[in-house]
Order: C-alpha cells, then structure tokens, then sequence
C-alpha cells in the first residue's frame, strides 16, 4: 500500500488538523459561553473531545512518520510548532471567556511567554546553525500541559464524570507552569553557553 508523502503525508496531515481546529476551538468556546445561561453542555464536551484528538494526533504523528520512514524538515517544523499553538490558543480562550481569571492569568502568561521566548531562542540560534534540541523536561511539559488544560476546557462539566475535576486541572495547571519555568530555564541556561562560546569564537 502506498502512502501519501511530501506536504501531503499523513504525520504532515495531522498536523494541519491541528491547525484546522484552532478557529473551531475559538467558537466552541464562544458557543460554550454564551450557553451556560440554558446550561448548554454540547459546545464544551465536542471541545474536550476535539482538544483529546489533537493531542492524540501530536503523539502519534511522530510515531508515525517514523514508521513510514516520512520524517522530513516541514513535519518538524510544524509538529513543534502546532502543540503549542494548541496551548496558547486554548489557554487564551479560557482567559477571555473567563474560565481562568487572577492569580491564573499570571500562569496563562508565564506559559504563553515562555513559548515566545524559547521561539526566539530557536530562531537566533538558527542564525548561527546552532540546532536546539528538545529536551525530555519540554517533552513531559507539554504532555502535562495537554492534559490539564483538557480538565480546564470541560469546567465544571467535567464533574459529571470525574469528581473534583476543576481542582485537578487547576492543581495540574499549576504542575504544567511549574515544568514550563524548569523547561525554559533549562533552555535558557543551554543558549546562553552557546552564546558564550560563539562569542570566544569570535562568531557574534
């Protein structure tokens, strides 16, 4: 059986899905808040459930083009890019739509900022052929950042099937803040050894 390749590949594919959710995201949310007056459940739970594909499709679509022998430098570029579009934009919804506010907004930005920043490192690092690998600290941050977040998009939905599930995606937002900072630091640290030793090199 032949496999699609190229832009058209399927890790590449699920990718784009990632993409693709991001503006229905937006308006479940917007429908989800609109409807909590009639206690309209539908727009949080297809969400959730949209939100549990993508980061299904982020955990295999690596996986998968492994196995098909498809890795290419497009589907590196947006397999790291699209999980933290994921984030952002779901973590911007929540704020907006007021399902995080105070002291959590801080968190929501600490996240958010710390995504820009690392970007910027990769980019500058580029400059100087300097490749920024992802480490194992960023891999379990985004992985525990994908779940919790999933917790906060259901709301207090979500204690229909899990109780205490506000509570839980709260404590396990805080987890996921807490590993970003460690991440970034991590990150930072290693750039800044870089810079150092472009610098004696006479490279910057």
């Amino acid at each position: 059986m032949q496999f699609p390749k190229g832009v058209f590949s399927i890790p590449n594919l699920l990718c784009y899905f990632r993409v693709a959710y991001l503006p229905v995201m937006v308006l479940l949310f917007h429908l989800d808040y609109v409807g909590r007056a009639e206690h309209t459940t539908w727009p949080a739970w297809t969400n959730v459930a949209l939100y549990t594909l993508a980061g299904l499709t982020d955990f295999l679509d690596g996986i998968i083009a492994r196995w098909l022998k498809q890795e290419t430098l497009l589907g590196k570029f947006l397999d790291s890019s699209t999980d933290k579009l994921v984030v952002s934009v779901s973590l911007i919804c929540l704020v907006a739509y007021q399902q995080l506010q105070g002291i959590w907004m801080v968190m929501v930005i600490i996240i958010v900022s710390r995504e820009i920043l690392i970007a910027g490192v990769r980019e500058f690092m580029a400059l100087y052929n300097v490749v920024v690998k992802i480490s194992w600290i960023g891999k379990w941050k985004l992985t525990i950042q994908m779940l919790f977040i999933g917790f906060l998009i259901a709301g207090e939905y979500g204690e229909d099937l899990v109780p205490h599930a506000v509570v839980i995606g709260r404590a396990g937002f805080v987890l996921a803040t807490a590993m970003t900072i460690w991440s970034g630091w991590d990150y930072m640290r290693e750039a800044w050894k870089t810079i150092q030793r472009l610098e004696a090199e006479g490279k910057v």
